[in-house]
């Protein structure tokens, strides 16, 4: 059997409970793919999106309904090293990529500063949105899974001074028509780690041309990797930690908490407090 055929066959079989189950569960009650959507699978060289790709093809071969799927690499200006490891990893999974090419790492070289990150993302961001544009998709799958859903949460609490977490999906606000989805939403990073592990495969980590020495491994000098390693150790006193995080942005009691935000208004409990009942 041909090393791409196990991979897919260990999703449905060995894998089934921590990730084409979760995958599914994700996929159904967050309303996040349909019948007749053109979706474009973006894939970035990591695990995650690598394994996205291998779960939406199939969906595609076992699902209940049809629709279409592109599988797109942005290249905004990779090391040869990088451009190779991406198109060898596609190969070896059977993944049909087609990348486009971009100058964003020549902007944003030139831009420098604080702001280079920030720059990056929403250049790329836009670039993938123009592509689906382009391709006719009127949705945009990315690979982000559980974790970072987790992780994004603690960190726009810590640094940010907001509750504010990661959405399963997301209208575009400026591509008219084109949804943003995240079908791994509820699989863990530990599963796909796993199941990268069972099949010997490598990703890149970081493809950064100024990061270009993280391409294999996280250096853990950012936020993410402060409050991963803070969940990390949280577990270790509390397993399910991670699971009452998430399960709170899904019970928010809206009769104790001081304020909140609709787009750029902001409402606080002393808006109606006086017409309340006394406890």
């Amino acid at each position: 059997m041909e090393k791409y055929k196990e991979i897919e066959r260990s999703i449905i079989k060995t894998y089934r409970k921590d990730i084409w189950s979760r995958f599914i569960k994700a996929v159904i009650e967050y309303r996040l793919i349909n019948e007749g959507d053109n979706i474009m699978v973006c894939i970035s060289g990591g695990k995650d999106s690598f394994l996205l790709a291998k779960c939406i093809q199939e969906l595609q071969r076992h699902g209940k309904y049809k629709f279409n799927a592109h599988y797109v690499v942005m290249d905004p200006g990779y090391s040869d090293f990088n451009r190779s490891f991406i198109k060898d990893n596609a190969k070896i999974l059977n993944v049909p990529i087609e990348i486009f090419k971009s100058d964003i790492f020549d902007v944003v070289e030139k831009i420098g500063g604080k702001s280079a990150c920030y720059m990056c993302a929403r250049m790329r961001r836009g670039a993938l949105y123009k592509k689906a544009q382009e391709l006719g998709c009127n949705k945009i799958a990315l690979g982000h899974h559980f974790d970072d859903v987790i992780e994004t949460t603690l960190m726009s609490m810590f640094y940010a001074s907001e509750i504010k977490t990661m959405m399963p999906k997301l209208h575009s606000e400026n591509y008219k028509g084109i949804e943003l989805i995240r079908p791994l939403y509820l699989v863990h990073e530990q599963a796909i780690i796993t199941w990268r592990n069972h099949h010997d495969l490598t990703f890149i980590n970081c493809a950064c041309r100024f990061t270009e020495g993280c391409s294999l491994i996280n250096d853990g000098t950012s936020k993410r990797k402060e409050v991963k390693d803070l969940i990390k150790k949280l577990r270790k006193k509390s397993p399910n930690i991670d699971e009452h995080i998430f399960k709170a942005l899904d019970n928010v009691s809206s009769e104790c908490i001081l304020g909140w935000r609709i787009g750029k208004n902001h409402y606080s409990f002393l808006d109606n407090y006086d017409n309340q009942k006394r406890s």
